[in-house]
């Protein structure tokens, strides 16, 4: 849907500073349909893509090419975009329901499709008890779900999310992943960042991992995974765990057997995507 071609961005924060460079011929596209994870340290330059994405600011070299799919015009294109920033504002005077039929009627959304999907959206994301209740008393975890609910207020097919688990406890953020896992079952791309690696892992098929502005890899989590699955072998009996070879397994297997051990079960060790992202950086 939207493809990064030798993307670069410098900074120069006053005329005697070194150009900084946050982004180095970056590459990358968003593949419809994807549910993919946007992982890298702070100050890898994972806000940055973003903001050139959503033209906030402009690239110094490279090119940005937006798919069909999302329209022809600038403004058709947008108009399919859903965004969450990192440190979203809101208006809190207002209560939830104003707010989200005012992002509504900025997307110009009829007002019986508004009402109807401020309805369906805030019961599946469990604040629709809090509609009339001023924001400026709801906690982070409903701030996060409002933020989300404007964003996808005017269904937009694809969803931009900018550490959208930050900040958020563990129960709050399972439950801003399950509700991405269903936006993305109801047929929506969906690419979110994140510095957590685990929560990538946990709901994305896609992974993109960058590094102090380059890409270390695009691809499939499973075949990341796959790539460096270690050949060791996990043995469990009677309460133990046993680590062994792949040329090893079938003659330990058979010597636990003949020893009356019960076998509770045997895998292959297979490590977690924070393991081989380290790996992949290096340390």
């Amino acid at each position: 849907m939207i493809t990064f071609e030798n993307i670069t961005k410098n900074f120069k924060q006053d005329f005697w500073a070194k150009t900084f460079r946050a982004l180095d011929s970056v590459n990358f596209t968003i593949k419809e349909g994807a549910l993919t994870g946007f992982l890298g340290a702070n100050g890898a330059g994972k806000t940055t893509s973003i903001k050139i994405m959503m033209k906030f600011i402009g690239a110094s070299g490279g090119a940005i090419l937006y798919g069909s799919s999302l329209g022809k015009t600038q403004k058709d294109i947008f108009s399919n975009l859903g965004f969450v920033p990192e440190r979203p504002y809101f208006y809190a005077h207002l209560t939830g329901r104003e707010f989200l039929s005012f992002a509504g009627e900025l997307c110009n959304v009829s007002k019986s499709d508004l009402s109807k999907n401020i309805i369906v959206w805030s019961e599946r994301f469990q604040i629709a008890h809090a509609l009339d209740r001023k924001i400026r008393g709801y906690s982070k975890g409903m701030l996060q779900r409002l933020g989300i609910i404007s964003a996808i207020i005017h269904n937009p097919k694809l969803l931009i999310l900018d550490e959208p688990l930050s900040g958020l406890d563990p129960v709050g953020r399972k439950e801003i992943k399950d509700s991405l896992v269903e936006l993305h079952k109801q047929g929506k791309t969906i690419f979110f960042s994140s510095h957590i690696v685990s929560d990538v892992e946990e709901i994305c098929e896609n992974v993109l991992v960058l590094e102090k502005g380059t890409v270390l890899y695009d691809g499939r989590v499973d075949e990341l995974i796959s790539k460096h699955m270690n050949s060791d072998y996990v043995i469990k009996h009677n309460g133990n765990i046993t680590t062994v070879s792949q040329e090893q397994k079938d003659l330990k297997m058979r010597e636990l057997v003949e020893a009356g051990a019960m076998i509770d079960s045997l895998s292959q060790m297979r490590p977690t995507l924070e393991e081989i992202v380290y790996k992949i950086r290096g340390r």
